[in-house]
């Protein structure tokens, strides 16, 4: 099995806070990661019926079922468990004594906020990174890895990409998008991930996609919240504050699943990804991907975002760190020519905060006498070592 690259920090986070939450996609394998790094503690899964059903109508029995620290999986089904868990572990003064999952960001964010403030460490799990799959997928291209998608059971038990999609999305609109909104019209809805799917990496302008769906604008932003909650896409907003007012200020989304973007785009191969008219959009999505997971399975909340001015120029992902942020520009070529490195060249004439400067593409690794780098798309958790 395929230890996840996040483990030490969920044991890091067990030593030091009662309880440790554990959000991300459905088919993530948030199951997998905490019953496997936490074979001792006992086990209460709220997607058994009968188990969500005392969990509502008698959360204290419930609980009294399990004295010993205890994995609650699929917290969102009973939100109403965790003032309970407060007591609890108010009482025991223990830390590591509950792990919980979730997959839906929002609503479990706000719960656990108001309810377990201070007690509670939040970790995001995504599905595999190319890092995690390096040693049992060597050798995949940048299409490969884009058109199978990172979902651990594509990986586990050899499911055709396409198929595996489908039923993956359908569960989620006739499943968890009816648990967070009253969704009247689901064509409507389907109308949307497919334009975004179509706009992914492309400044996204509300009201041109309300327009295009022949709805409201609070209604686009009301679904995209949705999507965002339920991981299915990443908000990446533009970097402007210190660079005047002839920045966009519009912000880019990208699926958190390529595998999941080539079927809504109907793609049913790699090769067909190398010959799809958004293919550098595709390329740009799963290395933005691999820069999420990466900070994630850190422990951080990721923070990056994206440059670009009225001139066009554009530099794909700018990541903060302190004293300043690291540029990186996203290109699918294999080969390198200096015209790759426009943006990049371009950020550091105006920004001095510029700490590093790196080119992510499909070609070899290449260090130039500028300091800047150029790295090959499956190396980008090596980024932080990276020659300087």
């Amino acid at each position: 099995m395929i230890r996840r690259a996040v483990a030490p920090e969920l044991h890091r986070l067990l030593a030091e806070y009662p309880v440790v939450t554990v959000l991300g996609p459905r088919q993530a394998g948030k199951t997998t990661l905490v019953r496997s790094e936490m074979p001792d503690f006992d086990y209460c899964n709220l997607e058994n019926p009968e188990l969500r059903t005392l969990s509502l109508e008698d959360p204290k029995t419930l609980l009294s079922r399990f004295p010993e620290p205890t994995i609650i999986d699929e917290i969102q089904h009973a939100p109403e468990l965790l003032s309970y868990i407060q007591v609890i572990v108010d009482e025991e003064r223990r830390n590591g004594r509950f792990v919980l999952t979730g997959s839906h960001q929002l609503g479990v964010r706000q719960a656990v906020g108001q309810s377990l403030a201070g007690r509670t460490a939040v970790l995001n799990l995504y599905p595999f990174s190319i890092a995690e799959l390096r040693d049992v997928r060597q050798g995949y291209s940048a299409w490969d890895h884009a058109f199978e998608g990172f979902l651990p059971r594509i990986h586990d038990q050899g499911q055709q990409p396409s198929t595996a999609y489908a039923n993956y999305y359908q569960t989620y609109v006739e499943r968890d998008v009816r648990q967070l909104i009253n969704l009247k019209d689901v064509r409507l809805f389907e109308n949307l991930v497919r334009l975004l799917a179509g706009r992914v990496g492309q400044c996204l302008n509300k009201s041109s996609l309300a327009d295009d769906l022949g709805t409201s604008p609070r209604t686009v932003g009301d679904w995209l919240s949705i999507l965002e909650a339920s991981f299915l896409v990443y908000r990446l907003p533009p970097y402007f504050e210190d660079f005047g007012k002839r920045m966009i200020k519009s912000p880019k989304y990208y699926f958190v699943e390529t595998g999941l973007l080539c079927y809504i785009l109907g793609i049913r191969s790699p090769d067909q990804v190398s010959r799809d008219p958004l293919v550098g959009a595709i390329f740009e999505n799963l290395v933005v991907g691999e820069f999420l997971k990466s900070q994630a399975n850190k422990g951080h909340r990721p923070e990056m975002y994206f440059y670009r001015d009225s001139n066009h120029v554009e530099v794909g992902l700018l990541v903060p760190k302190a004293g300043g942020f690291d540029a990186v520009e996203i290109k699918s070529a294999a080969t390198y020519r200096s015209n790759l490195l426009t943006g990049l060249n371009r950020i550091a004439s105006i920004a001095p905060n510029v700490l590093s400067r790196t080119l992510v593409y499909r070609g070899d690794r290449l260090t130039f006498s500028n300091g800047v780098q150029a790295l090959p798309f499956d190396q980008v958790d090596q980024m932080d070592n990276a020659d300087s």
